[in-house]
């Protein structure tokens, strides 16, 4: 499963990555008997004390499976969930090691503690080629705080650190940003991947650029929008925060979710486009209905034509044919959150369309396709296409931060060098 899963991470429609100003594994000679501290995410969903979803936990596999390989001694180093008063039983990192075995197909050691006598006495009874599991990081609060002497902690455990959580990269913590400056940092598999495949939608794109950007509300994409449309050649606005355009525009979008006092903004925003030469594309059409529940009865209108008592909870047919029109023309798609409300028939339909339209010109080799975001990662697994997009990243925060031009402290540290 793993080595087609490493296959599948980077046998994909990235070609010719652009040259890297971070070090990758690929810089790491003769590591057998170092030490390597690895920042991977383990901050996986878990019920009744069973891991629930381990995409994550697949998703750095590769790095950790390549560095034992190549007999590396890998401590990793993990947070999980969010601690207040120091070790809680329940989130604690052992609850998930035999998951992380069952996925590496390799025994895990684990350590009650990551800093201190309990990990320096795992650390030494360690063979080439072991894995270690430290305790979770976030029991020390010193470890949010970047507290140096806390990462000095951390650094004495390892002669090589490693960054695989991308995730966490937005976050500037002791075992995400402060042990690179105490060791020599590289790049794991999967924060290389997601680099490359960030570059190639956002850094140095090739054009046409097209960017569809759903989800609830404006009010939280506000700096993501305002950043795209200097960058992209046309941006697709769909789900709730489309009414809030709308609005703007002048259009009674009926009891539609919508940021009314968020006018100004989306006017601005359009305004902005206007001036960088993006194209803003708005539903000319939409799927209303009365009532927000499954199967609800509903009906296609003009998006002129929404009446005072419904609410729009999809974009309707010639929307999805002009956002495929877009879709066709562009050569980069970069994607975050859902046309409509795709949770619940028939108002997933528009987010399943296009999805599937994206991923056939992937496919075809027309289209390099970025995706990330929570509920962007469930739309294209309920559509059944994300294997299909060029990259589809789990990242959440940092892939948001990302994309609204910011700058992640975890990746910057990588690509300044120690």
């Amino acid at each position: 499963m793993i080595r087609s899963m490493v296959g599948a991470l980077f046998a994909t429609n990235i070609s010719d990555p652009p040259m890297a100003a971070f070090k990758t594994l690929d810089d790491l000679t003769d590591i057998s008997g170092k030490r390597v501290l690895v920042r991977v995410d383990l901050n996986v969903p878990v019920k009744d004390g069973k891991v629930t979803d381990a995409t994550r936990i697949e998703r750095v596999a590769p790095t950790i499976l390549e560095l034992s390989e190549k007999g590396a001694k890998v401590i990793l180093l993990a947070h999980f969930g969010r601690p207040k008063d120091g070790p809680s039983p329940d989130l604690s990192l052992g609850l998930i090691v035999p998951t992380v075995e069952e996925v590496l197909d390799h025994a895990v050691l684990f350590a009650s503690d990551c800093i201190g006598t309990p990990a320096a006495d795992a650390v030494a009874k360690m063979n080439n080629g072991d894995i270690l599991l430290l305790e979770n990081t976030r029991f020390h609060k010193e470890e949010e705080k970047n507290d140096a002497a806390f990462t000095k902690a951390l650094a004495v455990n390892g002669d090589i650190y490693v960054n695989d959580a991308f995730s966490a990269a937005h976050r500037a913590h002791s075992s995400t940003e402060g042990l690179a400056h105490l060791l020599p940092a590289y790049a794991g598999r999967t924060m290389q991947a997601e680099l490359e495949a960030l570059e190639k939608g956002l850094g140095n794109p090739v054009r046409p650029v097209v960017a569809i950007v759903g989800g609830a509300k404006v009010s939280t994409k506000i700096d993501l929008l305002m950043n795209l449309v200097k960058k992209v050649d046309a941006l697709v606005i769909g789900g709730g925060m489309a009414n809030t355009f709308l609005a703007a525009r002048g259009t009674n979008v009926g009891k539609s979710l919508c940021e009314h006092d968020l006018a100004e903004t989306a006017k601005q925003i359009m305004i902005e486009a206007a001036t960088a030469g993006c194209a803003i594309v708005l539903p000319e059409d939409g799927v209303i209905a009365r009532e927000f529940k499954a199967g609800a009865e509903n009906e296609v209108v003009a998006i002129e034509a929404i009446p005072a008592d419904a609410m729009v909870l999809d974009v309707g047919p010639k929307s999805v044919e002009a956002i495929n029109n877009w879709i066709g023309r562009a050569t980069t798609l970069v994607w975050n959150g859902p046309l409509g409300a795709f949770e619940i028939t028939p108002f997933d339909a528009a987010t399943v369309a296009a999805a599937k339209y994206a991923a056939e010109c992937t496919k075809a080799g027309k289209l390099t396709s970025v995706a990330g975001g929570g509920d962007t990662v469930s739309a294209l697994n309920h559509a059944g296409v994300a294997d299909d997009f060029t990259y589809v990243s789990t990242a959440g925060g940092a892939f948001l931060e990302w994309m609204e031009g910011k700058v992640l402290p975890g990746v910057a540290v990588l690509q300044a060098g120690k």
